[in-house]
């Protein structure tokens, strides 16, 4: 996709492996039959890890699928493959990891769209920067950066394509404002966050992962946030004050030069993902008729 087209948004999905039948089934849809979805949106990518890989960060990986065939499907559609490495408290010995390594060396030399690493520690950078310049790289939100000062410095840094910053952040619109517009071309929004606004602990959540991901023997992170026993609902992170929903992107995001929203989820079930789809790429008059296609195409895991 032509990543500089005016007024169109980029959307970064979930599930590059964890949502593997879900995309085999939607892509066909999005590509051919192009009058049920939004013309103001394209794919910018889509990302994930596979189950135990180390170098992963913000969910536990969970996805099965062999990644030869993920990485066929990314190729016959024309959309990036992002992996999602963000564990932020990788040492060196992790970087000789061999799973990883596998993923790097197959996704970095793909031919047609330039695939990318979403990333948090700068160990990591530099080691693929050295190993693996093929890629592009993302700065995560695992980063938590809150501080626009900090998210300035982020930005500002060669390494990266684009940066997301904290979902906190995504209504400081008199600080946005002040970007020029080659910066704004490098931030990526996080819409869909459904995490208590006030959350004091989202590093120490992250790193909870980090730690699980590397296997060591530490006390789960005990969420504090109020209603956290209900988990993920759609309809809450609505409520969010830093919710972006599709007026927002377009009569706000889009005419102050934002182009680029990650949609999160790698951690929900594919039904729920659709309703993601279905919400911010799909005109309101053919959602039924695609989820009807999708669910007689692919078994969801509704329950």
């Amino acid at each position: 996709m032509d990543k500089f087209q005016k007024n169109k948004a980029f959307y970064h999905l979930p599930g590059l492996f964890e949502f593997y039948e879900l995309y085999r089934v939607f892509l066909p849809l999005f590509c051919e039959h192009r009058e049920y979805f939004y013309d103001w949106c394209e794919i910018g990518s889509i990302y994930g890890a596979p189950a135990d890989c180390i170098w992963g960060g913000g969910r536990v990986g969970c996805g099965e699928y062999d990644p030869r065939e993920v990485l066929t499907l990314m190729r016959k559609y024309g959309i990036s493959a992002r992996l999602t490495f963000s564990n932020s408290l990788l040492r060196k010995e992790h970087l000789s990891d061999r799973k990883c390594n596998g993923l790097c060396a197959l996704f970095a030399e793909s031919e047609g769209q330039q695939n990318g690493v979403i990333i948090h520690s700068d160990l990591l950078l530099d080691y693929l920067k050295m190993n693996y310049p093929g890629f592009y790289f993302v700065s995560s939100t695992t980063k938590v950066l809150t501080d626009f000062q900090q998210l300035l410095s982020e930005v500002r840094r060669d390494d990266f394509r684009y940066v997301v910053p904290d979902f906190r952040l995504n209504r400081a619109f008199d600080k946005w404002k002040t970007l020029p517009g080659s910066m704004r071309e490098k931030v990526e929004f996080l819409c869909n966050e459904c995490c208590w606004f006030g959350c004091k602990d989202r590093k120490s959540c992250y790193e909870a992962v980090s730690r699980k991901n590397l296997g060591e023997n530490f006390p789960d992170h005990h969420c504090t946030a109020p209603d956290a026993k209900n988990g993920y609902r759609f309809s809450k992170a609505m409520k969010n004050p830093g919710f972006i929903g599709i007026e927002d992107i377009k009569n706000i995001y889009l005419p102050m030069g934002f182009s680029d929203f990650k949609i999160e989820g790698r951690g929900l079930g594919s039904a729920l993902i659709l309703e993601f789809l279905l919400y911010y790429m799909t005109k309101p008059e053919y959602q039924l008729l695609v989820r009807e296609e999708v669910y007689l195409d692919n078994m969801l895991d509704l329950f």
